[in-house]
């Protein structure tokens, strides 16, 4: 993985952590909030491969990345919220 995939993975998180954030707000601030969309994406990634959404996981940003990562995103940020009132 070079500089510029790094780069692009970092902007994809970000992006999906302010639109989940839009959806279902953290309350974790900007730097939680772009790390909660950086995990997201992974999840979504991960969830997309595993369901057979092949443009899930494509490199790159397209609408169909960013969508695969805020929907990782919004389902990290239930997670997080759900362990959060647990404790």
């Amino acid at each position: 993985m070079d500089l510029t995939s790094v780069l692009i993975w970092i902007v994809l998180g970000a992006i999906a952590g302010f639109i989940a954030n839009a959806i279902k707000p953290n309350g974790f601030g900007t730097i939680g909030t772009i790390l909660v969309g950086i995990i997201g994406s992974f999840l979504g990634g991960y969830l997309g491969g595993v369901l057979g959404v092949s443009e899930a996981t494509t490199g790159g940003i397209s609408i169909a990345s960013i969508v695969t990562a805020v929907v990782g995103a919004l389902v990290f940020s239930f997670l997080l919220g759900f362990i959060k009132k647990a404790t």
